[in-house]
């Protein structure tokens, strides 16, 4: 514990780390509400479905490569953090992304939250294997009640894999208006960042200009607050809420309703 809180403070004498470190304190503090959270999760149980029968639907023998491949992939990302010995905790529901980039086709992705890289690894594998020239745009902010921590950010995504990837790691407010110069139409948005309404509304709106008909919206960990009921009911996109490790994923967009 003491050496977690002198990395703490070690990293956050940075300038930079140290207003966004402010920032995610302040927010988290203002938006905490158990009695709010216990009623999202309620919402969000009442409209969860499988999303294995949903992707099998979509492609049955597509969905047996996401398998194999995951399966490939959480071996190798756990022996990796066995070995490191530090938890950077788990990814995204990275069956739903590995499967989607392939399926779409997917060109131009973009996802907030890295952390140990799992979403990252399943997305770069799926455009490797697309061999359309896919590109992934990474926003993060490191874990630092490590020594070091930049180095942990996606620590799990083979190297071969990382000429296809940009990772940005001065936090979303400081890295999405980067990341909107090298882009053009976003296929793919994963949110799996700052998980506040605020953050997620902020991450929305910069990335917005970018989506198109077809671009596929993925928001992770919804049951923290309403942010995604009142963004499906304000755009009247179709939407889709699976569970994954007891925890909510929220998927919509324009790709959505042409599958209906």
């Amino acid at each position: 514990m003491k050496q977690r809180l002198l990395n703490i403070g070690k990293n956050s004498l940075k300038r930079k780390n140290l207003s966004v470190m402010a920032h995610k304190v302040l927010t988290r503090f203002k938006e905490r509400s158990s009695e709010q959270q216990e009623e999202v999760r309620e919402w969000c149980a009442s409209k969860v479905e499988p999303y294995i029968s949903f992707l099998q639907s979509l492609d049955a023998e597509l969905w047996l490569e996401t398998q194999n491949t995951c399966s490939e992939l959480k071996t190798s990302a756990e022996k990796k953090l066995q070995a490191l010995g530090k938890d950077l905790g788990g990814g995204g529901n990275y069956h739903i992304l590995y499967f989607m980039t392939r399926y779409l086709q997917a060109k131009e992705v973009v996802e907030t939250g890295v952390a140990a890289g799992w979403s990252s690894q399943a997305i770069l594998t799926a455009l490797q294997k697309n061999e359309n020239n896919g590109h992934l745009y990474s926003s993060d902010f490191p874990y630092f009640r490590y020594e070091n921590p930049e180095s942990l950010v996606g620590y799990v995504v083979e190297d071969e894999l990382k000429e296809n990837w940009s990772l940005y790691i001065d936090g979303d407010e400081n890295n999405l208006p980067r990341i909107e110069k090298d882009i053009q139409a976003i296929d793919i948005f994963h949110y799996d960042s700052d998980k506040s309404y605020r953050g997620r509304e902020y991450a929305y709106n910069c990335m917005a200009p970018y989506f198109t008909e077809n671009t596929l919206i993925i928001f992770d960990d919804i049951q923290d607050n309403f942010h995604f009921r009142d963004w499906v009911e304000k755009t009247g996109h179709s939407y889709k809420i699976f569970e994954f490790e007891n925890k909510f994923v929220g998927v919509a967009g324009g790709f959505l309703e042409k599958t209906e």
